[in-house]
């Protein structure tokens, strides 16, 4: 089943999904080093990183939708794709939660803040799995052979 949403030729999904999986692994990354370090400019930064990970996650979920509607109704991939969905939903709303929870003071981030953050990437490498399965398993966004 080929993508419905295309930039030249390539699927937009695929292309925007680095940018919010990069971003939260990023900033929980950035968050440990801090905890370890007590550079308290690592924890600023993950704070940045967790608000461009919110929108750009958010742009990916619109051209996600968009390729979800192309899946034939009452398939496995189309069920696959809710549970994607749904789950990259609740990755983004833990990570906003994170975010609020930080924006008093993004440099000491509460225990709240960093564990929302701690289950959303967790979350997301269970979301990330299922997009494998679309792809890969169910052949969502792969077009046919190439040709020539």
């Amino acid at each position: 089943m080929p993508s419905r949403a295309k930039l030249f030729g390539h699927p937009i999904h695929p292309i925007l999904i680095v940018f919010p999986l990069g971003l939260f692994a990023m900033a929980v990354i950035f968050d440990i080093v801090q905890l370890v370090t007590g550079n308290p400019n690592l924890s600023l930064a993950a704070y940045y990183m967790i608000g461009a990970g919110i929108i750009t996650g958010l742009l990916a979920a619109v051209f996600g939708l968009i390729d979800w509607t192309g899946i034939v109704p009452q398939s496995r991939a189309r069920s696959i794709g809710v549970w994607h969905g749904l789950g990259n939903v609740v990755v983004v709303l833990l990570f906003a939660i994170s975010w609020w929870l930080r924006k008093p003071n993004p440099v000491t981030p509460s225990g709240g803040a960093l564990t929302a953050s701690y289950l959303g990437v967790l979350l997301g490498l269970v979301t990330g799995w299922l997009g494998g399965e679309l792809v890969f398993r169910h052949g969502v966004g792969v077009e046919g052979p190439p040709q020539g």
